[in-house]
């Protein structure tokens, strides 16, 4: 189920779902057989429209009808359960981080590792540069010189003083939503996410690292099995402070090497433990 449902978010080559399946209908020759009269002609186009119509109005009810099946649990439990099934998780990442004193919204990109227990690694492309890794007990943070600076800084602290690997515990296993989190369903169309499922989440002891978090989530269906994949991540503060992370490319790929997990700072770098 990680391969198929990996295959219908990403779909070939990043683009539109995976499992959607195209027919070709081939023309045939007409046979000669005599014409129908008007008549008749004109009740088939009606049959024909009213067919359409009736169609396409199943189509338009059909994401709202499955979005009326599912609470804020059963979204809850299928994503829960979709990542017990994995032990690592790799993706590419957009990130937009907005700082509301100062009104200012960041942009920046990266690839992302997960794999259980507790480990992640973010590696931000050019011109951020940063590097965020985690072997499950100390979170290393490597920030490039500014301009002007010849060396930059890596700042060591316990993994549970950080926004993320407090909000993304459910890919690292360290966490679980429903022993971890209240949740409740928000309007996805409101929340630019038609058809899909906003799950907001508050954690039932309060973390100063964020006030919630938003799971963007989508139902991919097999068969009768139902996966609750996140597409997208957004961790909100007290302060109003806004940080979202967009997946895509995303794949399970089992083991990864203990190495990805640690970090050689670049030499001269100053090393800072708060």
């Amino acid at each position: 189920m990680l391969r198929e449902a990996a295959e219908e978010i990403n779909g070939p080559g990043g683009g539109s779902f995976g499992w959607l399946v195209q027919a070709r209908v081939n023309r045939l020759p007409a046979p000669n057989v005599p014409r129908p009269d008007r008549h008749f002609m004109k009740l088939r186009r009606i049959l024909v429209l009213t067919s359409l119509s009736a169609a396409f109005c199943a189509l338009a009810l059909a994401p709202a009808l499955a979005q009326e099946r599912l609470n804020a649990r059963q979204v809850a439990a299928l994503v829960q359960s979709f990542y017990d099934q994995s032990t690592s998780f790799t993706a590419d990442f957009n990130q937009q981080q907005y700082t509301k004193v100062h009104d200012r919204t960041e942009r920046a990109n990266g690839r992302v590792v997960f794999e259980k227990p507790g480990k992640m690694r973010w590696d931000y492309a050019a011109p951020n540069g940063q590097v965020f890794v985690s072997d499950g007990e100390t979170l290393l943070v490597y920030q490039p010189p500014d301009e002007g600076e010849r060396h930059g800084q890596l700042i060591e602290r316990a993994i549970n003083e950080h926004q993320l690997p407090q909000a993304f515990s459910f890919l690292t296993g360290t966490g679980r939503l429903d022993r971890d989190f209240r949740f409740r369903l928000l309007n996805a169309q409101r929340e630019g996410f038609r058809n899909g499922y906003v799950l907001e989440l508050r954690p039932r002891e309060p973390t100063p690292q964020y006030e919630r978090v938003l799971f963007f989530v989508r139902i991919v269906e097999r068969g009768e099995q139902q996966a609750g994949v996140v597409q997208r991540v957004l961790i909100i503060d007290s302060s109003g402070n806004r940080n979202r992370f967009d997946f895509r490319n995303m794949r399970f790929p089992g083991d990864i090497p203990d190495s990805r997990f640690r970090y050689r700072p670049p030499a001269g770098t100053r090393r800072v433990r708060p």
